[in-house]
């Protein structure tokens, strides 16, 4: 209780999450008269980050990065406007299509959501919206960013649970599509009865709609080219972020031309800073469990929850729960890290699959992004949209609802999640 009564501390008075986590193991360690030394902090952290699948957490912000600035998302956007913009709520469905597309290349929520974001966001409330509802709904579309392959939580999941990082990128495909599909559909039935919403009147021919998909071609390849080489044996899911890298330079440098060689040291500056934020975190949360493991705390828990219950239903039920709750005050990463030791031997015993919790954790923590008061979407959000965390907060509530719902539907219907791992088999 130690380790949870310093780490609540440090939270409320507002320490970063990471440091947070640190000075929580340096109290507990104090806190256990002898029982453990200091070094085990220092030993914890070299050891967590001693991990070859791990360099793709860095790969991979840094591709993202590229391609936020590289006009990647523009043509996404262009896209997506061609076949989904005359639709009732087309500017809606448009934003939510991109931010799909986005996730393909990204793997990061904030990413994704300040690349469509700047851009859709404005038109949105130009087209009679509403700043609220548009921010609100870019901000969920957002949070698909981490669903769908290649997902920087889903790496850190299959370190943590020793699962296929392979399995993990392939399990997200469908929630992740699903997550859209019903973002769609709520957005097309509030803009059906709102009169107010300027609908686009442009239709394009199939003739346009062919050259903007050329025109975007070199966007559209790139998961294909991830995916693709990863199950064709051609590289590890560790060396495909480095391809991701490669590639964006190469599309965004020579090809589109729209970032120049001056700007890459601001781009690699900024995904060193956030690179260093995330491991900083992974660091200290890996201490943080380390310590719980330490003390039994992960063998307590599911030993209480399957004496509880023995229905695997309610315990899933009792697990999205906490992640919800979880995912409000704290950052994906060091909850997937800290949660996954306790949480996936519960999920087992109860005959969950680790593939499917770890798609059930990754969209229950990615709900998260737009809770607040840790909502990192929103905060995005609401800056581009110029507007209070209160209105967006109030926004958000329908969007979360949906996607609370397709949560409990991929917790029950497993296959939604582990299909497409399987046939790769």
């Amino acid at each position: 209780m130690v380790l949870f009564f310093f780490l609540a501390i440090a939270l409320i008075l507002g320490v970063p999450v990471g440091i947070s986590l640190g000075v929580a193991s340096i109290g507990g360690i104090l806190a256990s008269d002898g029982a453990y030394q200091l070094h085990l902090i220092t030993q914890s952290m070299i050891t967590a980050l001693d991990s070859f699948p791990l360099m793709a957490v860095p790969f991979f912000i840094l591709a993202g990065e590229i391609m936020g600035q590289g006009g990647i998302s523009k043509r996404l956007l262009n896209t997506a406007e061609a076949f989904c913009g005359h639709y009732t709520g087309g500017l809606g469905a448009v934003a939510i299509v991109a931010c799909m597309f986005f996730a393909a290349v990204s793997g990061s929520a904030p990413a994704t959501t300040a690349a469509i974001g700047g851009i859709m966001i404005p038109t949105m409330i130009a087209k009679k919206y509403g700043d609220g509802y548009s921010a609100g709904l870019t901000a969920a579309a957002g949070s698909i960013g981490v669903m769908i392959p290649p997902s920087i939580p889903a790496v850190i999941y299959s370190v943590s649970a020793n699962a296929s990082i392979s399995d993990m990128f392939m399990a997200g495909i469908v929630p992740g599509i699903l997550v859209g599909v019903g973002l769609c559909a709520f957005n097309w039935f509030h803009c059906l009865g709102n009169h107010d919403i300027i609908k686009s009147e442009r239709r394009y021919t199939m003739r346009e709609k062919l050259w903007i998909v050329w025109e975007a071609k070199w966007s559209l390849l790139m998961p294909i080219i991830i995916l693709g080489g990863i199950y064709g044996g051609i590289f590890t899911p560790t060396e495909s972020a480095a391809i991701a890298v490669v590639y964006g330079l190469i599309v965004s440098l020579f090809l589109y031309r729209d970032i120049r060689f001056k700007d890459l040291y601001q781009i690699f500056a900024k995904s060193g800073l956030t690179t260093a934020t995330v491991l900083i975190i992974m660091g200290t949360a890996s201490t943080f469990g380390r310590l719980l493991n330490l003390e039994s705390i992960p063998t307590d828990v599911a030993n209480a929850m399957t004496a509880l219950t023995d229905n695997k239903y309610v315990i899933l039920l009792l697990i999205i729960a906490l992640l919800l709750l979880v995912g409000c005050f704290m950052e994906t990463l060091a909850a997937i890290i800290i949660l996954t030791p306790i949480l996936l031997p519960v999920a087992n015993a109860v005959g969950v699959d680790t593939v499917h919790f770890g798609v059930i954790m990754i969209v229950g923590l990615a709900i998260g992004f737009i809770t607040p008061p840790l909502g990192v979407d929103l905060f995005v959000a609401s800056g581009i949209a110029k507007i209070s965390l209160e209105k967006i907060s109030k926004a958000i509530i329908k969007p979360l609802l949906v996607m609370v719902a397709i949560l409990l539907l991929i917790a029950v219907c497993p296959p939604l999640a582990t299909f497409i791992p399987s046939l790769m088999k």
